[in-house]
């Protein structure tokens, strides 16, 4: 198994060769086309690692979104130099699936390809949840109409993404968190999301 590492930076990719798990080939590409062609030409590429370093952080986040709509099967780790909020939700709501320290540690990143892997978007709960606050939506029974939800499944929707958690949500709607979860169930369900923060996503 393959993981293409697009990456300017030489410490960040010693760094990574030391800490990726052993059961994956690390080949390194320095330019946005070098890691489109590596791409284009293999077949068994697992992960593609991008670094967002300083210089032109920008631009590479767009390429990266570049990337991922060019190959959307291969799944795609951001490793920004920087954080940055909005550049990270337009990486995740296009698809990438990871946002990382660039100097992760060992078994961080082992559990977060792990979890990449299984389906779902890593970023550590506390990122997550930033995301799923950024830009809360509001009910609108257009919108509940258009991506097929129940009332009530909207209006749980709508709490999870003003960051509410269950616990909150089964208190203000009055019911039991049990329904709360199978009314998250069902909603996942329909829009084909794993998580809260696809279900936030998919209501923008």
């Amino acid at each position: 198994m393959k993981i293409i590492c697009w990456n300017t930076n030489d410490a960040v990719w010693r760094h990574w060769q030391q800490v990726s798990p052993s059961v994956y080939e690390l080949h390194r590409a320095v330019t946005f086309d070098e890691c489109r062609d590596f791409l284009d030409q293999e077949n068994d590429v697992s992960f593609c690692f991008v670094y967002l370093g300083p210089e032109s952080f920008t631009a590479q986040v767009e390429q990266l979104v570049t990337l991922k709509a060019t190959f959307p099967n291969t799944l795609m780790i951001a490793f920004p130099n920087q954080r940055s909020q909005s550049a990270a939700m337009r990486l995740l709501s296009n698809g990438v699936e990871g946002n990382c320290a660039p100097f992760i540690g060992a078994r961080q990143l082992g559990l977060a390809l792990t979890v990449i892997e299984s389906g779902e978007i890593w970023g550590g709960k506390d990122f997550i949840q930033g995301l799923i606050n950024l830009n809360p939506v509001e009910q609108d029974a257009q919108k509940q109409a258009a991506i097929g939800l129940s009332e009530r499944e909207f209006e749980v929707a709508i709490l999870v993404s003003k960051g509410l958690s269950n616990k909150q949500i089964a208190d203000q709607l009055s019911v039991t968190e049990r329904t709360v979860k199978a009314h998250l169930t069902s909603s996942f369900k329909k829009l084909q999301v794993k998580d809260r923060l696809g279900l936030a996503l998919a209501l923008r």
